[in-house]
C-alpha cells in the first residue's frame, strides 16, 4: 500500500529546509525563477547540485532551453522575495522587484542572496510530477547573513547562539 498524498505531505513538513529561488534567462523566455526547497549538493568533483522543478512551472522550459541555471539561497529577511517567487507575482514583476544582476554564465543572480550558484546543466530526469535537474557549478558567490528556513508550513530562522 502507497502512502496517501496528505500522509506524504504531512510528513514532509516536518523536514526542515532551507529556501532558494532558482533562476535562468532565455532567448525565447527572457528571465524566469521560482522558490524551490528542494535542493542538495551531488559530488564534490566535479562540483555538482541538484534542484527538484515542478514539471508544471514555467522556469523549467526556460532551463531546458538555455542549459543553464542559477541557485539563490535567501537570507532570512528575503521572505517576501520567496513569496514572490513562488508565483503570486508575473516573471517580469519577479526581477523588477528584485535586485540582481547577470552572472558570469549569463543568468541572473540575486545580489542580496546569502549565497548563488550558477550551474549548466547535466542532466534532467522526470520523477513523478518534477523534474530533477542536476547542474554542474561553474561559478559560486557567497554573502553575508543567516538563511531563511521552512519548517511545518512556515517560514523560520535560526535561533542566536
Amino acid at each position: 500500500m502507497t502512502v496517501s498524498v496528505d500522509d506524504f505531505k504531512k510528513a514532509l513538513q516536518l523536514w526542515g529546509s532551507g529556501v532558494s529561488v532558482v533562476t535562468t534567462c532565455s532567448e525565447k523566455f527572457g528571465n524566469q525563477g521560482m522558490t524551490v526547497t528542494a535542493f542538495t549538493s551531488v559530488s564534490v568533483s566535479p562540483p555538482q547540485i541538484l534542484v527538484c522543478l515542478n514539471a508544471l512551472a514555467d522556469t523549467g522550459e526556460g532551463i531546458g532551453e538555455s542549459g543553464r541555471f542559477a541557485v539563490n539561497i535567501l537570507t532570512d529577511a528575503q521572505q517576501e522575495m520567496s513569496n514572490q517567487f513562488a508565483g503570486g507575482s508575473s516573471q517580469a514583476q519577479r526581477f523588477a522587484n528584485t535586485p540582481w544582476q547577470l552572472g558570469g554564465s549569463g543568468v541572473p543572480v540575486l545580489t542580496e542572496s546569502l549565497m548563488s550558484l550558477e550551474c549548466t546543466v547535466v542532466e534532467k530526469v522526470r520523477a513523478g510530477t518534477h523534474w530533477i535537474v542536476v547542474g554542474e557549478v561553474q561559478y559560486s558567490h557567497c554573502r553575508e547573513g543567516a538563511p531563511l528556513l521552512y519548517y511545518c508550513g512556515a517560514y523560520r530562522q535560526l535561533a542566536d547562539s
